[in-house]
């Protein structure tokens, strides 16, 4: 299991690493604005390392109005 967890972040780890609660990590993932994620059982979900990498470049912007440009 250990292994699996090393290219793959729960919900919890997610949440420490945007800094953001763990109820807009819930949020995001039912409203599809979150990084893709597994679910691996009925109530374990994880996020696999290159869906959060990615998810998380496709919101990087140089500046405000680089990102109000992309908008």
């Amino acid at each position: 299991m250990q292994e699996i967890l090393a290219y793959h972040l729960t919900a919890a780890k997610l949440a420490e690493r945007l800094n953001v609660s763990l109820r807009s990590i819930e949020r995001w993932r039912v409203t599809g604005e979150g990084p893709a994620y597994i679910r691996a059982g009925t109530r374990r979900v994880l996020y696999p390392a290159h869906e959060v990498a990615r998810w998380e470049s496709e919101r990087l912007h140089a500046s405000r109005a680089a990102e109000m440009a992309a908008a």
